[in-house]
């Protein structure tokens, strides 16, 4: 049942995300911002853990959840290091999933011909 809860719950966030896109005239770097911080905003006000607990990675694969992994690690950094956790806390939470996407992109340069839109 988890994999119905991830599946339904995954795909009713790309929904949404892509009638965005289609209904607006919000860009997509805009509509991306928006998910980071609105999962930001979903674990500062306590209501993203229920929801990962149910769909799992549903709803920590997308960017709510890059958004919420931000929010913990500031979080945790101000409780330890005090103010200068604010600037800290994000980055050290997010650099493994950051880094890593930044090595697999390079490495799909080798494999991939990368070409400018016409």
């Amino acid at each position: 049942m988890n994999y119905v809860h991830a599946f339904w719950v995954g795909g009713l966030i790309c929904a949404l995300s892509q009638i965005l896109l289609d209904r607006t005239k919000l860009m997509p770097g805009r509509i991306m911002v928006l998910l980071v911080c609105s999962g930001a905003i979903l674990g500062f006000c306590n209501l993203y853990e229920p929801l990962k607990e149910f769909a799992h990675a549903g709803a920590s694969v997308p960017l709510l959840g890059f958004g919420n992994t931000l929010w913990q690690g500031v979080k945790e950094a101000v409780e330890k290091e005090g103010f200068i956790g604010i600037f800290m806390g994000g980055f050290k939470a997010s650099a493994v999933g950051i880094s890593a996407a930044l090595i697999f992109g390079y490495l799909a340069s080798f494999l991939f011909e990368p070409r400018m839109k016409k």
